[in-house]
């Protein structure tokens, strides 16, 4: 089960912080991924994490602004999202998937679970 938490109304520039906690299972064995959905759009990728954390994975549209990292002590998944735009505006997913490699996952369709969604809107 995983819940997201933190998405916002913000502006332009501004930041926001996902959080995205497991409960009924430890994370620690799951490579873990954002991705993202807006209105009339297929679900996109954001970035991904390995189940250490040493790896990571970003979009090309949000490399140098996003950064993604987990607490597996906390179970929980993080999105800090710096130097917002309009086009991030989104239903951001965070996503696990079951990883015995220590890869990172770009495709939705190999993650293993799925969370609600928040909403994250940009103003201009």
């Amino acid at each position: 089960h995983l819940v997201e938490s933190g998405g916002g109304l913000v502006q332009v520039g501004g930041s926001l912080r996902l959080s995205c906690a497991a409960s009924g299972r430890t994370i620690s064995n799951y490579a873990m991924g954002w991705f993202r959905q807006a209105p009339g759009k297929e679900r996109e990728f954001v970035a991904a994490v390995n189940w250490s954390g040493g790896r990571t994975d970003f979009a090309s549209s949000v490399k140098g602004r996003f950064t993604i990292s987990r607490d597996n002590a906390k179970n929980t998944l993080y999105l800090q999202m710096n130097s917002l735009k309009p086009e991030d505006a989104a239903v951001y997913y965070c996503a696990a998937k079951r990883d015995a490699i220590s890869f990172t996952y770009s495709l939705p369709g190999l993650y293993d679970y799925w969370g609600q969604g928040t909403q994250v809107t940009v103003s201009s």
